[in-house]
């Protein structure tokens, strides 16, 4: 109920503060568990990518977010947790797979952290981990915008993609790496 009185919402006021387009909307499985990856400019971009995403998204979120009492409540609501970027977070992990096995949306950064430019070094492994274990589909997601005052702010949706039936066999640390390096370059391509 929360969930779906702040998108409300959000898609509103958004939609009056940015030229928002969104291309590639038919690529949004309707159901099922998916892993929603996008690049991470802003801030901004975990509420603009909910709001305009027609199912509800459950985000990883730094831990940090959680130690203001005032975002952790509502945070909570929103279906945000808590990830320790400095370490393996098992129960970060954990959470992520109940999440997906539920037949519901992850939405994660493969980066990490905002960043401005494409390295292929910055993708974690985390990634490649979760959608594999899940066996979800992974959906790359780019956003292009300053998110200034009615500028214009792209979405591009990609088409899902199984790497649970790509890569078969035992994987180690390194293919996880890799893996999830091969995602983030999808999230690239889709900008141009």
């Amino acid at each position: 109920m929360f969930y779906s009185l702040v998108k409300a919402i959000a898609f509103v006021v958004f939609n009056i503060t940015f030229r928002i387009k969104v291309e590639g909307k038919q690529n949004i499985p309707g159901d099922g568990r998916l892993v929603l990856c996008s690049n991470h400019r802003s801030n901004w971009d975990p509420l603009i990518l909910a709001a305009m995403f027609p199912r509800k998204i459950s985000w990883m979120g730094k831990k940090e977010l959680f130690q203001n009492k005032f975002l952790k409540v509502p945070l909570n609501w929103l279906g945000v947790f808590p990830v320790d970027r400095q370490v393996a977070d098992l129960s970060a992990v954990k959470t992520a797979l109940r999440i997906l096995k539920s037949e519901k949306v992850l939405g994660i950064f493969p980066e990490g952290t905002r960043v401005k430019e494409y390295n292929p070094e910055n993708a974690k492994a985390g990634v490649a981990l979760l959608a594999m274990k899940s066996q979800a589909p992974v959906l790359p997601v780019y956003i292009e915008g300053s998110y200034k005052l009615f500028s214009r702010l792209d979405i591009v949706i990609g088409e899902p993609i199984a790497y649970h039936k790509k890569y078969t066999g035992r994987l180690g640390n390194e293919d996880y790496s890799n893996i999830s390096q091969e995602i983030l370059a999808k999230i690239y391509k889709l900008g141009g």
